[in-house]
């Protein structure tokens, strides 16, 4: 009789975990981008109509009509919505650009911030333009 219940339990955890695997993923799940860094996004159907909230923090180009590249441009926080030839969405998430925390270091000096990138080396890392707006803004590198 023992054999007999150990396959039972094994069939209900084969089930429960195949239906976990076909779940849909949550809708509200952020994506993730490194500054300076590009993304693929892979879509479930074509897309026709591609929107980035703010332009300055991430940018999408079209690779075909299931691929969306996402790059990082500036920090922050902005979202992506992609509508197919109805119009219905098929996209709609937050993404969250920020730097690369396992490969830098920032110095600070009084008011002043310097980001080193450390790959292998320590060198002052690239900064787009978005990138040093905020900075000078806000009184950073210097």
């Amino acid at each position: 009789m023992q054999p007999y219940i150990a396959k039972r339990i094994c069939r209900a955890m084969l089930i429960a975990v195949a239906m976990l695997a076909a779940a849909p993923a949550n809708a509200s799940e952020t994506i993730r981008v490194v500054i300076n860094q590009a993304k693929i996004v892979k879509l479930a159907r074509p897309a026709d109509t591609i929107v980035i909230g703010n332009p300055n923090i991430a940018d999408a180009s079209v690779q075909d009509a299931s691929t969306i590249v996402l790059t990082g441009k500036g920090f922050g926080v902005t979202n992506l919505v992609i509508l197919d030839r109805d119009g219905m969405p098929i996209v709609d998430e937050q993404i969250v650009v920020s730097r690369s925390v396992a490969d830098s270091v920032r110095v600070y000096r009084r008011a002043n911030v310097q980001t080193l990138s450390c790959t292998p080396y320590c060198e002052s890392s690239y900064k787009s333009e978005a990138e040093q707006m905020s900075e000078n803004t806000l009184g950073g590198d210097r």
